[in-house]
């Protein structure tokens, strides 16, 4: 990179820097977290551990975005320095030292720019994800457990926390059905990315006759929300069902009735816990995700009648899927919203999931 390079990149850090402090509100953020350190102070915060773990996360997540914004300050004003220095000497070293130095901060904003895009209600919070299965039997419960695996790999990458708040495994393998709490800060805001159809084409495992086949599994997104929104829920509209728990792969079988389905009367939705022993503490999660997920329907009705005024019609039917995992006969997983593709489909398998989620939000960004 020549000296001229070296300046018209440097303007271009110094440009995204001074848009990061004018859409960051440093002041309002140091406040914020000024004030969730006090509220950290009082004596009976762990009173509610589920609260007080989400206060500190709040906490972490905006200490770290401030910090971060301040080092990248501080490295940007030290290249500024030795590009100075670089001017007066010609050092072969110190200019590709300086090059070097430059385009890790380049990657850093880049990935910077992501975090400060969660800005949307409830980005923050932590997200409840479901896989369902589509028709198709073995096959697509096998992929759904293929995807609970990725996703699992994905959470474990971003230091984010995984627990299995429902399981119901398939007949010779896979799952029918998996509910996860991924609990981390903006971990809603990554995974709501996620949601849609994702299909599958390969040869089939369990295929002796060795042919292609497709298998498509639904993923949900929401919000975890505690105390966060107010739904009016009434008694007379639930039906309560318990039944004995069993973990994946049949482990830890209790021998109380201590899993807890909840339906919803009036809309037809359907939430379910296992994962506690006590059937209070289940039916209390369960709760939670009813709420989640009446509050997702509620914004998505809004969204409808939006999208009816404005004329658009969208498709929710298994052919609409947002994503397309290709094993033969090619190698390719392709974001069919943003284009975002890649032929390394085993990385892809292993979690590494950040490009696909980075397209999605910049996409919806430019709207």
């Amino acid at each position: 990179m020549e000296l001229a390079e070296i300046r018209s990149e440097l303007e271009k850090t110094a440009k995204k820097l001074a848009d990061f402090r004018g859409s960051l509100d440093l002041e309002e953020k140091e406040a914020r977290i000024a004030e969730l350190e006090n509220i950290m102070t009082e004596p009976d915060f762990w009173n509610d551990q589920q609260k007080a773990q989400g206060i500190i996360n709040e906490a972490n997540g905006l200490k770290e975005l401030v910090d971060q914004f301040h080092s990248m300050n501080d490295t940007h004003e030290n290249l500024e320095l030795t590009f100075e220095l670089l001017k007066e000497e010609n050092d072969a070293d110190l200019q590709e030292e300086l090059v070097s130095e430059l385009t890790e901060l380049v990657n850093q904003m880049n990935e910077y720019e992501l975090q400060a895009l969660l800005s949307e209600p409830y980005d923050k919070n932590n997200a409840i994800l479901e896989l369902h299965p589509g028709a198709g039997g073995t096959e697509s419960q096998d992929w759904g457990s293929m995807l609970l695996r990725m996703y699992t790999r994905w959470a474990e990458k971003q230091g984010f926390k995984v627990e299995t708040l429902d399981y119901l495994a398939g007949d010779e393998a896979g799952i029918k059905s998996v509910t996860l709490l991924i609990k981390g800060h903006n971990a809603y805001g990554y995974l709501k990315a996620e949601k849609g159809v994702h299909r599958l084409v390969r040869i089939s495992p369990f295929d002796s006759s060795g042919r292609r086949h497709t298998s498509f599994v639904s993923c949900d997104v929401m919000p975890e929300f505690n105390d966060d929104i107010q739904i009016d829920i009434r008694t007379e509209d639930l039906k309560v069902d318990t039944y004995r728990a069993t973990g994946a792969g049949g482990q830890h079988i209790n021998t109380t009735d201590s899993a807890v389905r909840i339906t919803h009367i009036p809309t037809g939705v359907v939430v379910q816990c296992q994962t506690e022993r006590s059937q209070i503490k289940n039916r209390e999660r369960a709760m939670n995700m009813l709420k989640s997920k009446l509050y997702q329907l509620q914004i998505e009705e809004q969204q409808a009648k939006l999208d009816e005024i404005r004329g658009e019609k969208s498709d929710i039917a298994w052919g609409s899927q947002i994503r397309s995992y290709v094993f033969h006969p090619y190698s390719m997983v392709k974001d069919h919203r943003t284009g975002a593709e890649t032929g390394n489909v085993q990385a892809v398998m292993d979690g590494d999931l950040n490009s696909f989620i980075d397209a999605y939000l910049r996409s919806k960004l430019a709207e």
